[in-house]
């Protein structure tokens, strides 16, 4: 089951708007590659395609856990944790804007 959704996933990848009309890479680039590898068990190579996939995967489920159990400091911890995940996002793109 998990194999027909990662062929899924593969053979309907989106092409970025930025990186097909601009030339370069837009702060997203690389999620759907990185989950695809996450999916298939590949940690370390969804890590090295887009550091913030995991830490925004956290945040996420954070979230609506948070949502309905209604955590004392929820609100306070998905403040730190968006950002530190935007904090990612954006040292990873400037490092992409540099190194490529």
């Amino acid at each position: 089951m998990l194999e027909k959704i990662i062929h899924w996933l593969e053979s309907h990848q989106q092409s970025c708007f930025y990186k097909k009309y601009l030339g370069f890479d837009c702060p997203g680039c690389g999620m759907q590659r990185s989950f695809i590898e996450l999916l298939k068990g590949n940690f370390w190579e969804s890590i090295l395609l887009y550091p913030a996939l995991i830490p925004t995967i956290i945040m996420i489920v954070f979230l609506f856990t948070h949502i309905i159990l209604k955590f004392k400091n929820g609100a306070t911890i998905l403040k730190y944790l968006f950002i530190f995940n935007a904090s990612i996002i954006v040292l990873n793109y400037i490092y992409k804007l540099l190194t490529h």
